[in-house]
């Protein structure tokens, strides 16, 4: 029989992909996960994680356990929470933040279907800058913030993907790129790219704006943005080009501005994120309705 911490450890590294942030979100020892993890695979009889020096990855059983359990563990969490939050009630208030706009409108959403559940709650929802990252939360602003991942920060807690978005690049209306069906991220070699700085961590940022094509090019800085108003301002200007969610489109449509399809860029996920010390009954039980409304 599974027990409880060889559970959480398997499902959490595989999340991770890295030792040490699952024994930070778990609250023990690097060493502990490692023995959990042989042992479970002593149990298995097969190794289900591939161990570099550099990097951790799922075996194909690894990954086929994990896409058995994962769903199975949600469902207890989630009978937990609803016995737990019958027995002591949910309530408070409940201050969540969102980047796209589309990601403003299921919170909304889920806030209607929330509140219809929990009267004694309440939810503020706020709009966060391009350049404000996860800042809003370490600065405790917020009790939740549905954001683009990747957001593996110390200390924060992210849950499921809830949707994913095909990736697009919104260049100059006149510019030559704007009249191919779609791009490459090599195309992006040579041609300024407009990014947001601020409290964006550098992996978020490699992950959406990267210094280099997949053939090594250097993609130049373009002007730094704080807000999509002035991403979309530079890019009618001509004063490069900016990565983004193809939904962008019929959100921020601008005369000067072309949203080309990037065929070999995975899409943008997007989740919700919340201080990993500051969970409660009440940002479990918002996540979860947040994910039934997706």
């Amino acid at each position: 029989m599974l027990e409880r911490h060889e559970l959480e450890a398997f499902l959490t590294l595989a999340e991770e992909l890295h030792f040490g942030r699952t024994a930070e979100r778990l609250g023990v020892s690097t060493g502990r996960i490692s023995q959990t993890v042989k042992k479970l695979e002593r149990r298995v009889g097969t190794p289900l994680f591939e161990r570099t020096s550099r990097s951790v990855r799922l075996t194909p059983v690894g990954r086929r356990l994990d896409d058995d359990l994962r769903p199975a563990h949600r469902q207890i969490l989630a009978a937990l929470e609803r016995a737990t939050a019958a027995g002591r009630g949910v309530h408070g208030t409940l201050r969540a933040g969102f980047g796209a706009p589309w990601s403003g409108e299921l919170l909304a959403t889920a806030a209607d279907a929330f509140l219809a559940s929990h009267p004694g709650c309440e939810i503020h929802i706020r709009e966060v800058p391009l350049d404000g990252g996860v800042r809003p939360l370490q600065d405790a602003e917020l009790d939740v913030l549905l954001t683009a991942f990747p957001a593996r920060e110390p200390g924060l807690t992210t849950g499921p993907v809830l949707s994913n978005e095909p990736r697009v690049l919104l260049v100059p209306a006149a510019h030559p790129l704007a009249r191919r069906e779609s791009v490459s991220l090599d195309d992006l070699a040579g041609v300024p790219l407009i990014a947001p700085a601020g409290a964006n961590s550098r992996s978020w940022l490699d992950a959406h704006y990267p210094a280099r094509t997949p053939s090594g090019a250097v993609i130049p800085r373009g002007p730094v943005a704080a807000s999509w108003q002035e991403v979309l301002s530079y890019v009618s200007a001509g004063r490069g080009v900016s990565p983004g969610s193809a939904r962008g489109a019929h959100y921020h449509p601008r005369p000067g501005v072309s949203y080309v399809p990037l065929r070999d860029a995975p899409p943008v996920e997007y989740g919700l994120v919340w201080p990993t010390s500051a969970e409660n009954a009440l940002i479990r039980a918002f996540a979860e309705t947040v994910a039934a409304q997706r």
